[in-house]
């Protein structure tokens, strides 16, 4: 087997549209043994499977329709290529992606999981430099980035604001762009303009990663959520394909959730429950993009009316202020904040709650409660240790390295943590 027996089984699952517990049934094994299987190869619990298992799965994914599959997928090259922009390896955009282009990345994202936790290291861009130009505040975004690229051997180099910037002297997006192409190998932008991160990629050859562009778009983090889901789901038990998501908030400004319904979209059968304050819908383009799919979208303007009945999955963005003109709400109401009350009232105990961070936590924000901290349904920490593996996958496909990684793994030499966090649940934990 040249890749992880967890990647060998997460892909079958993926490409045959199977639960755990359909997919056991199919090979007539134990649930438990199953997920033994699919554990890291570190885990104390992990188990190898049979040799006349993986026969048999092999035999069940190499039916008729996705050997074709397999076939069409070949004969389009490499995945870069599949999803450039413009025929630039670049990532300005989720339209860049189709349902199986998005699941590709996630099997090569999977494959970076046990160096992100910390059990393996590659040196597959060993003397690459990563150029983060980013001229509005962040800090996940920028260190995620940032942390990929040297977890893949190279090395980065860092800007942060306006001010120490050469287009405080008027420099063009152009010129910028231009010039940081003779210093780096690939460059990751933020900006607060629509639009600009396009400008700035238009202006050269090497790889450009969208990193947030105003209120437009963030690929990676809506790249990073999917992931999540479908990881989270994976372990529920469920499928994404006819789940019931609840996107909450500031759905104007929140480029995350732009990006992020675009790519559920890909998906069959979905119920969107769009939840927001008055003046703060989702803008109309992106619901007419999502309509046209076939999928289901209902609007309100209260939480409780719209969770009701219960979701899947509550997707919870913080009020943009600083994309506010001076007369539009300043924030949300006490009755908007997503909490352990309203959850425990109106959804399971198998509801996902996530956040793109940062969460706004200070008194009278009404933002996503802290009460919620140690309830196993917030995976807003999972969420944003899975942006380690999928930006890590982005960086090995548009500088064409993700088939070098397998065969460059090595154990690490130091002790990572068993968790990451003091109150990390069991399923979260570094094996």
């Amino acid at each position: 087997m040249t890749v992880s027996q967890q990647v060998f089984l997460r892909d079958a699952m993926r490409r045959l549209n199977l639960t755990r517990d359909v997919f056991a049934g199919r090979i007539g094994v134990k649930r438990r043994a199953l997920d033994t299987w699919l554990l890291p190869e570190g885990s104390q619990e992990y188990r190898a499977m049979p040799e006349v298992v993986n026969r048999f799965v092999t035999e069940i994914v190499e039916n008729e329709a996705l050997l074709q599959k397999y076939a069409q997928s070949a004969q389009s090259g490499p995945l870069r290529n599949r999803i450039a922009a413009d025929g630039k390896h670049q990532l300005l955009s989720v339209d860049q992606f189709s349902r199986e282009s998005v699941e590709e990345l996630f099997r090569i994202a999977d494959q970076m999981q046990p160096i992100a936790r910390r059990q393996k290291v590659s040196r597959v861009l060993e003397g690459a430099v990563l150029g983060n130009l980013f001229f509005e505040a962040s800090t996940r975004t920028r260190v995620s980035f940032g942390a990929a690229f040297c977890r893949l051997g190279g090395s980065v180099c860092d800007t942060t604001g306006f001010t120490f910037s050469s287009m405080a002297k008027g420099e063009s997006i152009y010129d910028t762009s231009r010039v940081m192409s003779g210093y780096v190998d690939a460059m990751v932008i933020r900006h607060p303009e629509k639009g600009s991160v396009a400008e700035f990629a238009r202006a050269t050859n090497i790889p450009v990663v969208n990193g947030g562009d105003g209120p437009g778009e963030h690929p990676s983090q809506a790249l990073l959520d999917l992931y999540t889901i479908l990881t989270e789901f994976s372990r529920l038990g469920k499928l994404l394909d006819g789940a019931h998501i609840a996107l909450v908030g500031d759905l104007k400004y929140g480029r995350t959730v732009h990006s992020l319904i675009k790519l559920l979209a890909l998906y069959r059968g979905l119920k969107f429950t769009l939840i927001s304050p008055r003046g703060l819908e989702m803008p109309d383009y992106i619901l007419d993009q999502t309509s046209t799919r076939g999928h289901v979208i209902e609007q309100s303007n209260s939480l409780e009316e719209g969770l009701a009945g219960g979701v899947d999955v509550i997707y919870a963005t913080r009020v943009q202020k600083e994309r506010f003109a001076a007369e539009e709400l300043e924030g949300y109401t006490p009755e908007f904040q997503v909490n352990k009350a309203i959850i425990d009232k109106c959804c399971g105990p198998d509801v996902i709650v996530m956040h793109p961070l940062p969460r706004d936590s200070r008194e009278g924000a009404n933002d996503l409660s802290t009460d919620l901290n140690h309830d196993s349904r917030l995976a807003i920490f999972r969420q944003t240790d899975n942006g380690i593996p999928v930006r890590m996958a982005i960086f090995a496909v548009l500088l064409g390295v993700e088939g070098l990684v397998q065969h460059s793994l090595r154990d690490v030499t130091w002790s990572p943590p068993s968790h990451i966090g003091p109150d990390d649940s069991v399923f979260h934990g570094m094996d």
